[in-house]
């Protein structure tokens, strides 16, 4: 059948074309698929798969360009689209939602961070297996499969078949060819949705869909929008006179904070929670970002005052684009007007791009693990919010009240898993999960101790950045929301507070809500 290379290369297109449009469904449940699916009609239909077709073009050509086998580039291609397909379903078994573009970003986190990631299974026989499977299975292609490369002027056709495969990939990242395709995308997906791009694509078209409108993406026009719509002037922010302090801002993303009594676990002591929703002026349950994970887009919705929708494609990793949103942030608006700004977080600096892009969010100062005095071997996985505490005590006392401050801590205490032992004497994961959280519990009511005692107003914004990935308690959470309060302390207390009824909230408008009521903003935001 070599004989006749051009029609087997073709028919081996064309198989593969086939075969990965049939097992594209499968990166979904069919429920979620159902779900998902939007209503098309039959020539909408051909036109998503007619769409995938130049995608696995690209792939098939890859694997042929390396090879001059089409048997070999065929097989190539259907495994590569299935391991994503395989990816994208483990991912959504896990933390329901399919692979995004922007998690080709984590692949290196994934490996340096597999705790973490919950990828322990990554280990030495997974890499032994897959390295059997890419170089085992190409050697017998390479041995028992015949190259169709031209006798004649070979280097020639090897040159060229290496720039069809390579050269539309490059070319992607050169602007006048790269923004009218990204115009061409982003008119055929319509509003990024990861999960109806999936269903209508597949997750490896999906990838490179999304990837290419986040790279062509005109965030001038997006920046604009947003800064007409939410950006408060700086003199909009009120100083302090000669005869007042000024304000202490502490933010406490508590790390998957959910109070478990509201899930039927009654018997889960957390007095400072108790103690909070007496003294907050505001207080309730908070919607989730993303539910179970992604800590950092919640993160970003509460610095930012953003809405996720509003960031279109950006939204699954906003940190990759931080400098285009540095002047419509509040940590930017804080600095510019005269305030102090730190970010605490005791974990790696690499991790989510933070060291990048922290500092162009408007943070003055980091404090991250490298300089907490951590051992995990003597210590545990992550830094105890006792630790934290601590160090956030010795911060607060070295500030001068000069200016206001802003300080915005990312606990990492109650991070999963929960493994056996990770508590003394404990090995279930619920039970796990509560003790450490009646921990932080009690660190945060030594905060607040110490926070009261301050000579000048302090404001304390605490919540849970999402529910946990607790599998064995419930998977999913039946209400993932979590909890939020905040707080008046120190002389920022009035005489006669009274308790207030709860007020569900969202993460992009907790800082709008705390400075409203620390009368910090003059002026609604525009």
């Amino acid at each position: 059948m070599h004989d006749y290379p051009l029609t087997l290369t073709v028919f081996c297109y064309a198989l593969t074309c086939a075969v990965i449009v049939f097992t594209d469904r499968f990166a979904l449940p069919k429920r979620q698929r159902k779900k998902s699916r939007p209503p098309l009609s039959r020539r909408r239909a051909a036109m998503d798969i007619l769409a995938r077709l130049p995608i696995i073009a690209l792939v098939f050509a890859g694997f042929f360009a390396i090879s001059w086998r089409p048997l070999y580039a065929g097989a190539g291609a259907m495994s590569f689209f299935v391991i994503f397909t395989g990816i994208s379903r483990a991912k959504y078994k896990f933390i329901r939602e399919p692979l995004v573009f922007s998690d080709i970003a984590l692949v290196a986190d994934v490996f340096k961070y597999k705790s973490i990631f919950y990828a322990n299974s990554l280990n030495i026989v997974f890499w032994t297996v897959a390295f059997l499977y890419v170089f085992g299975v190409s050697a017998l292609y390479m041995y028992f499969e015949p190259s169709i490369l031209p006798s004649n002027s070979k280097l020639f056709w090897v040159i060229v078949m290496i720039l069809v495969a390579d050269l539309p990939w490059i070319l992607l990242f050169y602007g006048p060819v790269n923004r009218p395709v990204a115009d061409f995308v982003q008119h055929l997906v319509g509003k990024p949705n990861v999960k109806v791009s999936t269903v209508r694509f597949g997750t490896f078209a999906s990838v490179v869909f999304h990837f290419i409108i986040w790279l062509g993406r005109r965030r001038e026009k997006i920046i604009a929008d947003l800064s007409e719509r939410f950006f408060a002037a700086v003199q909009d922010l009120i100083g302090h006179d000669a005869d007042n302090k000024a304000p202490l801002i502490v933010v406490w993303q508590s790390e998957s904070f959910i109070d478990m009594r509201h899930c039927g676990v009654d018997h889960v002591k957390l007095p400072t929670i108790d103690r909070l929703q007496k003294l907050a002026v505001q207080w309730g349950r908070l919607a989730t970002v993303f539910e179970g994970g992604y800590t950092l887009r919640t993160e970003f919705a509460v610095l930012s005052g953003l809405v996720p929708d509003d960031l279109h494609i950006d939204a699954s990793y906003p940190y990759l684009r931080a400098s285009h949103y540095a002047n419509v942030v509040w940590p930017t608006k804080l600095k510019n007007a005269g305030w102090g700004t730190h970010f605490m977080h005791p974990y790696d600096r690499t991790f989510f791009l933070r060291h990048k892009a922290m500092p162009q969010l408007g943070f003055e100062k980091m404090t991250m693990l490298d300089e907490f005095d951590h051992d995990p071997t003597r210590d545990g996985p992550y830094v105890s919010d006792a630790a934290l505490t601590r160090k956030v005590i010795k911060d607060v006392e070295k500030q001068a009240d000069a200016k206001g401050s802003f300080l915005f801590v990312a606990s990492m205490a109650n991070h999963g898993p929960w493994e056996p032992n990770r508590v003394a004497e404990k090995t279930d994961p619920v039970e796990i999960y509560l003790e450490i959280l009646q921990q932080s519990d009690k660190a945060l009511g030594q905060l607040v101790d110490h926070l009261n005692k301050l000579d000048r107003p302090v404001w304390l914004l605490f919540y849970g950045d999402h529910a946990p990935l607790l599998k064995s308690f419930a998977d999913p959470f039946p209400d993932p929301r979590t909890d939020y309060f905040i707080v008046p302390l120190a002389s920022a207390r009035k005489p006669h507070h009274a308790p207030t009824y709860p007020r569900n909230e969202e993460p992009w408008k907790l800082l709008e809500a705390l400075l409203r009521h620390a009368n910090l903003q003059k002026d609604e935001l525009r």
